[in-house]
């Protein structure tokens, strides 16, 4: 099931009036692409049409002929799903698990700990997204170190930290740059920028990482029983989707390029299940909109200039070969770690957050013993609770009543499967 996104004789895009309008155009050998019939939806309210919604999981059921494990890659993929109640929509046969898809939640240890390090060293002022101040390093947090006197500053931009170094000359301003390849080009034109405006006192702490490398270490884990992927629309709308070819030709798993619309989602699994249905490991885009095969070539060029790919540790997974993004040589002078000497600096994890396993599919927030008791939003042991596409966050804000239920069912019948190793 394919849809196209051409825009109609007016130029007005409008909403399909049923899902009849969904059918399949293109070529095989071609990469995939999913349309909605000359016509797109624009608003949001069109995405999460409750009757095209009911027909596409219907159409989702009528083609399901087994049992099929589908992976979403993004946390606001799965926020989306645990808020609309999608995966209550779909056949016993399909079952959703959670990936990797959350920087901040995969941001390890040591590198809060470098955060709040720099934060509260005399002349430094440390400037970052908002949703990196709640995760919790292994001596506190960012909001920590700023109620210590540290100076942490909210941004909306990397740019927004440069205009800060150019109007305080005589204070260092460093940008923790957190974010899959989504975020990349933004930071690759702030160092760019600082390097035309001969900025001396701005430099980045970087977190990047890479989607293509983690997913490849879901499926190389030994065990692993993963049909397919729902991939993140907004980093393939920077990188494009050659990078997934190989995964997918290599371990046999279709990968579909996905929104985070309700309807994007369940369109998603439904291409994805007629790739699994009739064999095709392919890559699809359902998120047509915005995606496009070669991504956008303008902005990854700057990010290949200013960055290259690096063995990065991530949170929970340890370290994965060619997973993350680091500056060039001729860029190091703008890197946070070397400027102020924080290389080499390692942390602990807590013993009691699943986050590696949750992060990795083989476990759903609720099996963590500390799930809702001692692990909430305002005392997290891990990223995945704090974090606005935390796997962990989603499930607490909508399906914790449900998962409590559960596990008093499960003490009142003489077993306690939350206990730690059970």
């Amino acid at each position: 099931m394919q849809l196209d996104i051409a825009e109609n004789e007016q130029g007005i895009r409008a909403s399909p009036k049923s899902v009849d309008q969904f059918e399949s155009v293109g070529s095989p050998r071609s990469p995939q692409t999913c349309w909605l019939t000359r016509r797109i939806v624009r608003f949001v309210d069109e995405f999460r049409n409750p009757t095209l919604i009911r027909q596409v999981a219907e159409r989702i059921r009528s083609r399901v002929s087994r049992v099929w494990t589908i992976m979403e890659v993004c946390g606001g993929q799965t926020h989306s799903i645990l808020r609309f109640g999608l995966d209550q929509l779909l056949p016993e046969q399909i079952t959703l698990i959670h990936g990797p898809g959350c920087p901040v939640c995969v941001t390890p240890v040591s590198l809060i700990d470098q955060a709040i390090l720099l934060a509260e060293t005399p002349g430094v002022i440390l400037c970052s997204f908002g949703d990196m101040l709640r995760v919790p390093g292994s001596k506190g947090d960012l909001f920590t170190a700023k109620s210590r006197g540290g100076d942490v500053r909210v941004v909306y931009s990397p740019m927004d930290a440069v205009a800060l170094a150019r109007r305080l000359p005589d204070r260092q301003v460093v940008f923790f740059a957190v974010g899959f390849e989504t975020t990349a080009p933004a930071n690759a034109m702030a160092v760019a920028q600082a390097v035309q405006l001969g900025l001396e006192n701005f430099s980045l702490l970087v977190a990047h990482v890479l989607v293509p490398a983690a997913m490849e270490a879901v499926l190389s884990a030994p065990g692993c029983q993963l049909h397919g992927f729902l991939a993140a629309g907004h980093v393939c709308t920077v990188t494009g989707v050659e990078d997934y070819k190989p995964i997918a030709q290599r371990f046999g798993v279709p990968i579909v390029v996905t929104g985070f619309e309700p309807l994007d989602i369940l369109h998603g699994i439904a291409v994805c299940v007629d790739l699994l249905e009739e064999g095709r490991a392919e890559v699809a885009i359902q998120y047509s909109r915005s995606v496009r095969p070669q991504g956008n070539p303008i902005a990854w060029q700057k990010v290949c200039e200013v960055f290259e790919p690096s063995d990065r540790v991530w949170r929970g997974m340890g370290l994965l070969p060619r997973s993350g993004l680091k500056l060039r040589k001729e860029y190091a002078a703008f890197d946070a770690e070397k400027r102020f000497g924080l290389e080499g600096l390692g942390a602990e994890e807590s013993s009691v957050c699943i986050a590696g396993a949750i992060l990795q599919g083989q476990k759903k927030p609720p099996d963590c013993p500390a799930f809702a008791g001692e692990c909430t939003p305002e005392h997290p042991l891990g990223a995945p609770m704090v974090s606005a596409e935390g796997a962990c966050a989603a499930y607490y804000r909508y399906r914790r009543h449900a998962a409590s239920g559960a596990a008093a069912t499960v003490k009142s019948s003489g077993e306690d499967r939350t206990a730690p190793g059970n």
